[in-house]
């Protein structure tokens, strides 16, 4: 096949480029956010500055993609949503999600993930997850006692707020991470805050990919407590669950779980960003807190799962997605058709798409209903949990989790918003920093909810 090349941009050009474009999720910390800096990123409003950049690129070329020629790398930045879809619905081949810079980066913790498998592992890998984590089903075989363990850390919860008459999100990190640990470890993991510290420790090395070293003694010690859990697997665990998922050796389906590990600091941030929305917007909250009524019986919450939906859209929580091209792949832009060789790193930049004025008539505003009246289906480049073969294989359970919590949250104290100004009618902000949030309970409320006995 002839090398047709479409638009390209090279030296100095790309590089500014790929810059501007990746600075806020760089910066903040791909795989474990840097705090202090997502303070900064907030009030310079970084994603906007990046969406800029997204948009001139596609006045000036139009629908794309883009090709930025490095030295050692090209990387094709994606414009058209048609594009998005195509490029998720076509893994692995010819787009890869085991991306170098990828690889290199979850090698840190997970270095027989299903994120950096390839071939027939693979798809071995992939089955063990969906096995272990109901993929298909919409309430997960466990969802009982999971429901449990959400009352029991939303009861304690609610109670340090009655005492305290506000909670941060320092609280409510600390809070959401027992629930973490004992979902997928176990009840004995609840305290076990040492295995996700050293899980952060790792992460923290993640986000530099290929300029840090492999840490192989503490991330063999992680792996060691990972599979002592595991070795004594807890009924009503996701570790339980993932024990009957019958697997060879090398799938390695203990490998598996620091990716839940990961995945669901990320539900516990687009958590607590759509319990802000919902302090600050009291249309949507009083249907959310509606469909609230029994927090402890497991069912679907379909609001609420539109309510976290919705802050994924508004928030990624993954800001950019990554595939690396293994065949040769052919492009439109506009009339023109254009084909490009494989090896290129290809590149979705998910907070230019979720908030696009001007494709998305929601853009900057907070619409669950869009969830649920079919409007967000109409557009492929919404992905908060990725799509295609390699869509989030966790995504019902996070969508349990988080909208069961939030039904146990909205039953118990009502609180708002202290730290931001988030109102209905004016423009949601592109950054906002999670662990700045602050709420304070009205005092109406706190006389009466009572504490757990």
């Amino acid at each position: 096949m002839a090398d047709v090349h479409g638009h390209r941009l090279t030296g100095l050009r790309a590089a500014t480029a790929l810059v501007d474009l990746g600075f806020p999720a760089i910066s903040a910390g791909v795989i474990a956010r840097r705090r202090p800096v997502l303070g900064l990123l907030e009030r310079i409003q970084a994603d906007d500055r990046a969406a800029r950049r997204w948009n001139s690129l596609r006045d000036e070329f139009g629908s794309g993609p883009v090709e930025l020629v490095l030295p050692g790398r090209r990387v094709l930045v994606i414009l058209d949503p048609g594009d998005v879809g195509r490029v998720l619905d076509e893994a692995p081949t010819p787009f890869d999600p085991a991306n170098r810079e990828k690889r290199a980066a979850l090698e840190q913790f997970q270095p027989h993930g299903v994120l950096v498998s390839q071939g027939p592992i693979r798809e071995r890998r992939r089955a063990v997850n969906e096995a272990a984590l109901d993929t298909g089903t919409p309430l997960h075989r466990l969802a009982e006692p999971i429901a449990a363990k959400v009352a029991a850390e939303a009861q304690e919860l609610s109670a340090q707020i009655v005492r305290r008459g506000s909670v941060d999100a320092a609280e409510f990190t600390t809070a959401w991470w027992r629930l973490v640990r004992r979902v997928v470890l176990g009840e004995r993991a609840r305290t076990d805050d040492a295995i996700t510290d050293e899980l952060w420790r790792l992460r923290g090395a993640a986000n530099w990919s290929f300029a840090a070293p492999t840490l192989r003694k503490r991330r063999e010690h992680f792996l060691a407590r990972l599979y002592d859990y595991a070795e004594t697997a807890e009924p009503g665990s996701l570790a339980g669950a993932l024990a009957e998922v019958p697997a060879g050796g090398a799938v390695d389906p203990v490998g598996q779980m620091p990716q839940w590990l990961f995945a669901f600091d990320a539900a516990g941030i687009a958590l607590s960003r759509a319990l802000a929305l919902l302090a600050e917007h009291p249309e949507q909250r009083e249907r959310a807190r509606a469909e609230a009524e029994e927090p402890e019986h497991p069912r679907l919450r379909p609001y609420l799962r539109a309510c976290v939906l919705e802050s994924i859209r508004l928030w990624p929580t993954t800001p950019v997605i990554l595939r690396d091209t293994t065949e040769w792949t052919r492009w439109r832009t506009g009339s023109e058709q254009f084909a490009i060789e494989p090896g290129a790193a290809l590149l979705i930049l998910v907070p230019a798409f979720h908030r696009d004025r001007r494709l998305l008539p929601f853009a900057d505003s907070f619409e669950p209903d869009i969830w649920l009246d079919g409007r967000a289906q109409q557009y492929p480049q919404l992905v908060p949990f990725s799509a295609g073969p390699a869509e989030c294989p966790g995504r019902n359970l996070v969508l349990f989790t988080t909208s069961t919590l939030l039904a146990q949250l909205l039953s118990g104290p009502e609180l708002r918003l202290r730290s931001h100004s988030l109102s209905p009618g004016t423009p949601l902000p592109a950054t906002l920093n999670n662990f700045g949030l602050e709420f304070v309970a009205e005092p109406a409320r706190l006389r009466s909810v009572a504490p757990p006995r």
